[in-house]
């Protein structure tokens, strides 16, 4: 699983969700990716089911990038918790994820084989995605 060694804080705010993603729009490194379209949390578990699903569909060819990481935690009060006592204890990890956002990619195999994994893979994610191609290098001469 993934998650933080070390934080400043244990507890961290909800914060807020709203807007585009601020970087990390197109496909960087490889040459397929699955790109948000909704915001949401994505937990540490989510992000590994989805990269078990994409390795073991493409059988160890190939290569996958995993571009978010679980950074913050999220709390649970206990069950029939009267309300009141403070903000829970630190429950898991999760990662804020923005429209736009490319999350996965993979290189080396097939464009059919990478649709398949990609498409396994973002049916382990609690939100809406697209799969998207690396853009072609318009500017070289």
């Amino acid at each position: 699983m993934l998650l933080p060694r070390r934080t400043k804080f244990r507890k961290a705010h909800r914060g807020r969700r709203r807007g585009q993603a601020k970087g990390q729009f197109t496909v960087q490194f490889g040459d397929y990716g699955i790109k948000a379209l909704e915001n949401g949390w994505i937990t540490n578990r989510q992000i590994e089911a989805a990269r078990i699903a994409m390795t073991r569909k493409i059988k160890r060819g190939g290569k996958v990038w995993i571009n978010v990481f679980p950074d913050k935690s999220f709390t649970k009060k206990p069950a029939e918790t009267r309300m009141g006592s403070g903000k829970g204890s630190p429950e898991g990890w999760v990662c804020v994820i923005k429209p736009g956002r490319v999350m996965f990619e993979l290189a080396g195999v097939p464009e059919e084989l990478a649709k398949d994994a990609l498409r396994l893979a973002a049916q382990k994610l609690p939100i809406k995605t697209k799969f998207v191609r690396r853009e072609s290098d318009i500017f070289e001469s």
